[in-house]
Protein backbone atom coordinates (compact mmCIF):
# COMPACT_ATOMS: atom_id res chain seq x y z
CA UNK A 1 0.00 0.00 0.00
CA UNK A 2 1.31 3.43 -0.88
CA UNK A 3 2.77 5.60 1.81
CA UNK A 4 0.20 8.40 1.89
CA UNK A 5 2.51 10.91 3.49
CA UNK A 6 5.30 10.50 0.95
CA UNK A 7 2.85 10.75 -1.92
CA UNK A 8 1.32 13.85 -0.38
CA UNK A 9 4.63 15.68 -0.30
CA UNK A 10 5.45 14.84 -3.88
CA UNK A 11 2.04 15.90 -5.14
CA UNK A 12 1.69 19.18 -3.28
CA UNK A 13 3.85 20.80 -5.95
CA UNK A 14 1.53 19.90 -8.81
CA UNK A 15 -1.24 22.42 -9.47
CA UNK A 16 -2.41 21.79 -13.01
CA UNK A 17 -5.97 23.11 -12.82
CA UNK A 18 -7.69 26.16 -11.39
CA UNK A 19 -9.66 23.90 -9.03
CA UNK A 20 -6.39 22.58 -7.55
CA UNK A 21 -5.01 26.12 -7.29
CA UNK A 22 -8.16 27.34 -5.57
CA UNK A 23 -8.01 24.41 -3.12
CA UNK A 24 -4.43 25.47 -2.25
CA UNK A 25 -5.67 28.99 -1.50
CA UNK A 26 -8.51 27.69 0.67
CA UNK A 27 -6.06 25.50 2.63
CA UNK A 28 -3.38 28.24 2.68
CA UNK A 29 -1.05 25.57 1.35
CA UNK A 30 2.48 26.95 1.68
CA UNK A 31 3.84 24.16 -0.52
CA UNK A 32 2.16 25.96 -3.43
CA UNK A 33 4.27 29.10 -2.91
CA UNK A 34 6.29 29.73 -6.05
CA UNK A 35 4.02 27.57 -8.21
CA UNK A 36 1.57 30.35 -9.05
CA UNK A 37 0.13 33.63 -7.79
CA UNK A 38 -3.51 34.59 -7.56
CA UNK A 39 -4.99 37.97 -8.38
CA UNK A 40 -8.10 39.57 -6.87
CA UNK A 41 -9.96 41.62 -9.44
CA UNK A 42 -11.84 43.71 -6.84
CA UNK A 43 -8.67 44.96 -5.14
CA UNK A 44 -6.17 44.83 -7.99
CA UNK A 45 -3.71 42.92 -5.76
CA UNK A 46 -1.92 39.63 -6.37
CA UNK A 47 -0.78 37.24 -3.60
CA UNK A 48 1.05 34.00 -2.90
CA UNK A 49 -1.18 30.94 -2.19
CA UNK A 50 -0.28 30.93 1.52
CA UNK A 51 -1.17 34.58 2.10
CA UNK A 52 -2.86 35.20 5.47
CA UNK A 53 -5.10 37.93 4.08
CA UNK A 54 -8.85 37.46 4.06
CA UNK A 55 -9.86 34.87 1.49
CA UNK A 56 -11.42 36.42 -1.64
CA UNK A 57 -14.52 35.19 -3.40
CA UNK A 58 -13.79 32.55 -6.01
CA UNK A 59 -15.39 34.48 -8.84
CA UNK A 60 -13.00 37.41 -8.20
CA UNK A 61 -9.82 35.33 -8.49
CA UNK A 62 -7.52 34.88 -11.48
CA UNK A 63 -4.37 32.76 -11.60
CA UNK A 64 -0.97 33.53 -13.13
CA UNK A 65 2.21 31.50 -13.21
CA UNK A 66 4.50 34.36 -12.13
CA UNK A 67 4.61 37.79 -10.52
CA UNK A 68 5.67 39.26 -13.85
CA UNK A 69 2.57 37.91 -15.61
CA UNK A 70 0.34 39.28 -12.85
CA UNK A 71 1.90 42.73 -13.07
CA UNK A 72 1.67 42.73 -16.86
CA UNK A 73 -2.05 42.12 -16.37
CA UNK A 74 -2.25 45.28 -14.25
CA UNK A 75 -2.11 43.85 -10.69
CA UNK A 76 0.18 45.06 -7.90
CA UNK A 77 1.92 42.90 -5.24
CA UNK A 78 0.31 42.32 -1.86
CA UNK A 79 2.08 44.22 0.93
CA UNK A 80 1.27 41.45 3.40
CA UNK A 81 2.71 38.33 1.74
CA UNK A 82 5.18 40.24 -0.50
CA UNK A 83 5.00 37.74 -3.39
CA UNK A 84 8.03 39.19 -5.21
CA UNK A 85 10.29 38.17 -2.33
CA UNK A 86 11.03 34.57 -1.39
CA UNK A 87 9.05 34.27 1.86
CA UNK A 88 10.34 32.41 4.89
CA UNK A 89 7.61 29.80 4.47
CA UNK A 90 8.84 28.96 0.97
CA UNK A 91 12.41 28.56 2.22
CA UNK A 92 11.13 26.28 4.95
CA UNK A 93 9.30 24.12 2.41
CA UNK A 94 12.43 23.75 0.31
CA UNK A 95 14.48 22.76 3.38
CA UNK A 96 11.89 20.19 4.43
CA UNK A 97 11.77 18.73 0.92
CA UNK A 98 15.56 18.25 1.08
CA UNK A 99 15.19 16.40 4.38
CA UNK A 100 12.34 14.25 3.06
CA UNK A 101 14.30 13.21 0.01
CA UNK A 102 17.23 12.35 2.26
CA UNK A 103 14.97 10.13 4.36
CA UNK A 104 13.60 8.42 1.27
CA UNK A 105 17.00 7.65 -0.26
CA UNK A 106 18.90 6.66 2.87
CA UNK A 107 19.63 3.00 3.56
CA UNK A 108 19.28 3.55 7.31
CA UNK A 109 17.08 5.47 9.72
CA UNK A 110 18.54 8.99 10.04
CA UNK A 111 18.67 10.84 13.35
CA UNK A 112 17.39 14.36 13.94
CA UNK A 113 20.88 15.91 13.98
CA UNK A 114 21.68 14.58 10.49
CA UNK A 115 18.41 15.80 9.01
CA UNK A 116 18.67 19.22 10.63
CA UNK A 117 22.23 19.65 9.35
CA UNK A 118 21.11 18.82 5.81
CA UNK A 119 18.35 21.44 6.12
CA UNK A 120 20.78 24.02 7.50
CA UNK A 121 18.97 24.47 10.82
CA UNK A 122 19.40 23.64 14.48
CA UNK A 123 17.71 20.37 15.35
CA UNK A 124 15.08 22.00 17.59
CA UNK A 125 14.16 24.65 15.00
CA UNK A 126 14.16 22.03 12.23
CA UNK A 127 11.79 19.82 14.25
CA UNK A 128 9.30 22.70 14.58
CA UNK A 129 9.60 23.68 10.93
CA UNK A 130 9.23 20.11 9.66
CA UNK A 131 6.04 19.57 11.65
CA UNK A 132 4.63 22.96 10.60
CA UNK A 133 5.19 22.18 6.91
CA UNK A 134 4.16 18.52 6.78
CA UNK A 135 1.92 18.10 9.82
CA UNK A 136 4.21 15.28 11.00
CA UNK A 137 7.36 15.02 13.08
CA UNK A 138 10.52 13.82 11.32
CA UNK A 139 10.26 10.54 13.26
CA UNK A 140 6.67 9.96 12.12
CA UNK A 141 7.56 10.70 8.51
CA UNK A 142 10.57 8.36 8.69
CA UNK A 143 8.45 5.59 10.21
CA UNK A 144 5.78 6.00 7.52
CA UNK A 145 8.35 5.86 4.76
CA UNK A 146 10.02 2.80 6.26
CA UNK A 147 6.64 1.07 6.58
CA UNK A 148 6.04 1.66 2.89
CA UNK A 149 9.51 0.39 2.08
CA UNK A 150 9.09 -2.85 4.04
CA UNK A 151 5.95 -3.56 2.01
CA UNK A 152 7.86 -3.11 -1.22
CA UNK A 153 10.81 -5.19 0.00
CA UNK A 154 8.57 -8.03 1.19
CA UNK A 155 7.16 -8.32 -2.31
CA UNK A 156 10.56 -8.43 -4.04
CA UNK A 157 13.22 -9.71 -1.61
CA UNK A 158 14.41 -13.31 -1.49
CA UNK A 159 13.40 -13.69 2.15
CA UNK A 160 11.58 -11.88 4.95
CA UNK A 161 14.90 -11.36 6.73
CA UNK A 162 16.44 -9.68 3.67
CA UNK A 163 13.39 -7.43 3.38
CA UNK A 164 13.67 -6.39 7.03
CA UNK A 165 17.30 -5.31 6.79
CA UNK A 166 16.97 -3.82 3.30
CA UNK A 167 14.15 -1.56 4.49
CA UNK A 168 16.27 -0.04 7.27
CA UNK A 169 15.43 -2.06 10.38
CA UNK A 170 18.55 -2.79 12.43
CA UNK A 171 17.23 -6.11 13.74
CA UNK A 172 14.47 -8.60 13.07
CA UNK A 173 13.28 -8.20 16.65
CA UNK A 174 12.63 -4.48 16.27
CA UNK A 175 10.55 -5.17 13.17
CA UNK A 176 8.49 -8.04 14.54
CA UNK A 177 7.41 -5.98 17.55
CA UNK A 178 5.75 -3.59 15.07
CA UNK A 179 4.87 -5.95 12.21
CA UNK A 180 1.17 -6.40 12.99
CA UNK A 181 0.65 -2.65 13.28
CA UNK A 182 2.59 -1.92 10.08
CA UNK A 183 1.22 -4.69 7.85
CA UNK A 184 -2.06 -5.72 9.46
CA UNK A 185 -0.99 -9.37 9.15
CA UNK A 186 2.02 -11.66 9.57
CA UNK A 187 5.01 -10.71 7.36
CA UNK A 188 5.03 -14.10 5.61
CA UNK A 189 1.32 -13.80 4.88
CA UNK A 190 1.82 -10.32 3.42
CA UNK A 191 4.81 -11.46 1.37
CA UNK A 192 2.87 -14.36 -0.12
CA UNK A 193 -0.11 -12.27 -1.15
CA UNK A 194 -2.34 -13.61 1.60
CA UNK A 195 -1.41 -17.26 1.19
CA UNK A 196 -2.91 -19.34 3.98
CA UNK A 197 -5.81 -16.93 4.51
CA UNK A 198 -9.38 -17.81 3.70
CA UNK A 199 -11.48 -14.90 2.54
CA UNK A 200 -15.21 -15.34 2.15
CA UNK A 201 -17.03 -12.99 -0.17
CA UNK A 202 -20.33 -12.37 -1.86
CA UNK A 203 -21.59 -9.95 -4.49
CA UNK A 204 -24.97 -8.28 -4.49
CA UNK A 205 -26.87 -5.37 -5.97
CA UNK A 206 -28.07 -2.14 -4.45
CA UNK A 207 -29.39 1.17 -5.70
CA UNK A 208 -25.80 2.39 -6.20
CA UNK A 209 -24.87 -0.54 -8.43
CA UNK A 210 -22.96 -3.72 -7.61
CA UNK A 211 -21.48 -4.32 -4.16
CA UNK A 212 -18.87 -6.82 -2.95
CA UNK A 213 -18.35 -7.69 0.71
CA UNK A 214 -15.38 -9.83 1.83
CA UNK A 215 -14.24 -10.95 5.26
CA UNK A 216 -11.46 -12.83 7.02
CA UNK A 217 -11.87 -14.68 10.30
CA UNK A 218 -11.24 -11.33 12.02
CA UNK A 219 -14.00 -9.37 10.32
CA UNK A 220 -15.08 -7.59 7.15
CA UNK A 221 -11.94 -6.52 5.25
CA UNK A 222 -13.41 -5.13 2.03
CA UNK A 223 -16.59 -3.40 0.90
CA UNK A 224 -16.42 -2.29 -2.72
CA UNK A 225 -18.92 -0.54 -4.98
CA UNK A 226 -18.90 -0.67 -8.77
CA UNK A 227 -20.77 -1.16 -12.01
CA UNK A 228 -19.73 -4.72 -12.87
CA UNK A 229 -19.76 -7.64 -10.37
CA UNK A 230 -17.00 -9.44 -12.29
CA UNK A 231 -14.73 -6.40 -12.05
CA UNK A 232 -15.20 -6.28 -8.28
CA UNK A 233 -14.26 -9.95 -7.95
CA UNK A 234 -11.14 -9.42 -10.10
CA UNK A 235 -10.10 -6.52 -7.88
CA UNK A 236 -10.49 -8.70 -4.80
CA UNK A 237 -8.44 -11.44 -6.45
CA UNK A 238 -5.68 -8.95 -7.28
CA UNK A 239 -5.66 -7.66 -3.71
CA UNK A 240 -5.40 -11.14 -2.17
CA UNK A 241 -3.73 -12.97 -5.02
CA UNK A 242 -2.74 -16.06 -3.07
CA UNK A 243 -5.49 -16.27 -0.49
CA UNK A 244 -8.29 -18.82 -0.78
CA UNK A 245 -11.38 -16.93 -1.94
CA UNK A 246 -14.64 -18.63 -1.05
CA UNK A 247 -17.83 -17.33 -2.67
CA UNK A 248 -21.41 -18.43 -2.97
CA UNK A 249 -21.87 -18.99 0.76
CA UNK A 250 -25.60 -18.48 1.47
CA UNK A 251 -24.95 -17.65 5.11
CA UNK A 252 -22.35 -15.06 4.15
CA UNK A 253 -24.68 -13.50 1.60
CA UNK A 254 -26.81 -12.32 4.52
CA UNK A 255 -23.90 -10.08 5.45
CA UNK A 256 -24.18 -8.36 2.09
CA UNK A 257 -27.84 -7.70 2.90
CA UNK A 258 -26.78 -5.95 6.10
CA UNK A 259 -24.39 -3.68 4.19
CA UNK A 260 -27.00 -2.98 1.51
CA UNK A 261 -29.38 -2.05 4.30
CA UNK A 262 -26.85 0.50 5.54
CA UNK A 263 -26.65 2.04 2.07
CA UNK A 264 -30.40 2.24 1.61
CA UNK A 265 -31.14 3.38 5.18
CA UNK A 266 -27.97 4.88 6.72
CA UNK A 267 -29.76 6.00 9.88
CA UNK A 268 -29.97 2.39 11.07
CA UNK A 269 -26.16 2.20 11.42
CA UNK A 270 -23.99 -0.88 11.19
CA UNK A 271 -22.40 -3.05 13.86
CA UNK A 272 -20.01 -5.47 12.18
CA UNK A 273 -16.53 -6.66 13.16
CA UNK A 274 -14.00 -5.06 10.82
CA UNK A 275 -10.56 -6.30 9.78
CA UNK A 276 -8.99 -2.93 8.95
CA UNK A 277 -5.60 -3.07 7.25
CA UNK A 278 -3.49 -0.05 6.47
CA UNK A 279 -0.62 2.12 7.64
CA UNK A 280 -0.66 3.64 11.11
CA UNK A 281 -1.58 7.02 9.67
CA UNK A 282 -4.38 5.60 7.51
CA UNK A 283 -5.92 3.76 10.46
CA UNK A 284 -5.81 6.94 12.55
CA UNK A 285 -7.74 8.74 9.82
CA UNK A 286 -10.23 5.92 9.35
CA UNK A 287 -10.94 5.77 13.09
CA UNK A 288 -11.84 9.46 13.07
CA UNK A 289 -14.06 8.98 10.01
CA UNK A 290 -16.06 6.37 11.90
CA UNK A 291 -16.85 9.01 14.52
CA UNK A 292 -18.64 11.31 12.04
CA UNK A 293 -22.37 10.96 12.79
CA UNK A 294 -24.95 10.17 10.12
CA UNK A 295 -26.31 13.34 8.54
CA UNK A 296 -23.20 15.43 9.16
CA UNK A 297 -19.99 16.13 7.31
CA UNK A 298 -16.44 17.13 8.08
CA UNK A 299 -13.61 18.56 5.96
CA UNK A 300 -10.19 17.19 5.11
CA UNK A 301 -8.53 19.96 7.13
CA UNK A 302 -10.75 19.31 10.17
CA UNK A 303 -9.84 15.63 10.10
CA UNK A 304 -6.16 16.58 9.88
CA UNK A 305 -6.53 18.79 12.94
CA UNK A 306 -8.37 16.04 14.80
CA UNK A 307 -5.44 13.63 14.40
CA UNK A 308 -2.93 16.31 15.42
CA UNK A 309 -1.56 17.03 11.92
CA UNK A 310 -3.27 20.27 10.84
CA UNK A 311 -1.13 20.70 7.71
CA UNK A 312 -1.86 17.20 6.40
CA UNK A 313 -5.20 17.80 4.64
CA UNK A 314 -3.88 16.33 1.39
CA UNK A 315 -2.58 13.25 3.19
CA UNK A 316 -6.05 12.86 4.72
CA UNK A 317 -7.57 13.00 1.23
CA UNK A 318 -5.21 10.23 0.11
CA UNK A 319 -6.15 8.12 3.14
CA UNK A 320 -9.82 8.57 2.22
CA UNK A 321 -9.04 7.49 -1.34
CA UNK A 322 -7.39 4.32 0.03
CA UNK A 323 -10.33 3.39 2.25
CA UNK A 324 -11.12 -0.33 1.63
CA UNK A 325 -14.50 -0.31 3.39
CA UNK A 326 -17.14 1.78 1.66
CA UNK A 327 -19.89 3.11 3.98
CA UNK A 328 -18.55 1.17 6.98
CA UNK A 329 -15.75 3.74 7.10
CA UNK A 330 -17.79 6.74 5.92
CA UNK A 331 -15.24 8.68 3.88
CA UNK A 332 -18.18 9.99 1.83
CA UNK A 333 -18.87 12.36 4.74
CA UNK A 334 -15.61 14.22 4.16
CA UNK A 335 -15.80 17.23 1.84
CA UNK A 336 -13.70 20.25 0.93
CA UNK A 337 -13.48 23.41 3.02
CA UNK A 338 -15.45 25.35 0.43
CA UNK A 339 -18.38 22.93 0.69
CA UNK A 340 -17.80 21.12 -2.61
CA UNK A 341 -17.93 17.34 -2.58
CA UNK A 342 -14.31 16.60 -3.52
CA UNK A 343 -13.43 13.14 -4.80
CA UNK A 344 -14.67 9.67 -3.92
CA UNK A 345 -13.07 6.31 -4.61
CA UNK A 346 -16.30 4.85 -5.92
CA UNK A 347 -17.46 7.88 -7.90
CA UNK A 348 -18.68 11.34 -6.95
CA UNK A 349 -22.26 10.53 -8.00
CA UNK A 350 -22.35 7.73 -5.42
CA UNK A 351 -20.97 10.11 -2.80
CA UNK A 352 -23.68 12.62 -3.64
CA UNK A 353 -26.35 9.92 -3.41
CA UNK A 354 -25.10 8.69 -0.03
CA UNK A 355 -25.08 12.20 1.43
CA UNK A 356 -28.51 12.88 0.00
CA UNK A 357 -29.87 9.81 1.78
CA UNK A 358 -28.44 11.11 5.02
CA UNK A 359 -30.78 14.10 4.58
CA UNK A 360 -28.16 16.79 4.14
CA UNK A 361 -30.01 19.76 2.59
CA UNK A 362 -26.75 21.58 1.83
CA UNK A 363 -23.46 19.69 1.57
CA UNK A 364 -20.97 21.05 4.09
CA UNK A 365 -23.52 23.06 6.04
CA UNK A 366 -23.26 20.90 9.14
CA UNK A 367 -20.17 19.39 10.65
CA UNK A 368 -20.02 16.38 12.92
CA UNK A 369 -16.45 17.04 14.10
CA UNK A 370 -15.62 20.30 15.79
Amino acid sequence: MTNSLSVSLSKTRQFHSDDERWAAIVDRDHSAVGEFVYCVTTTGVYCQPGCAARRPRRENVRFYTSCEDAENAGFRPCKRCRPKHAPLAARHVRSVVIACRLIETSEKLLDLDTLAQAAGMSKYYFHRVFKAVTGFTPRTYSAAHRANRIREELRSSRSVTDAIYDSGFNSTGSFYTQSSEILGMAPVTFRNGGVGETIRFAVGECSLGSILVAATVNGVCTIQLGDEPAALVRELDDQFSRAELVGGDKEFESLVAVVVGLIEDPVQGIDLPLDIRGTTFQRRIWEVLQEIPVGTTSSYSMIAERVGSPKAARAVALACASNPLAVAIPCHRVIRNNGSLGGYRWGVERKKALLSRETLPDFGSRSGLV
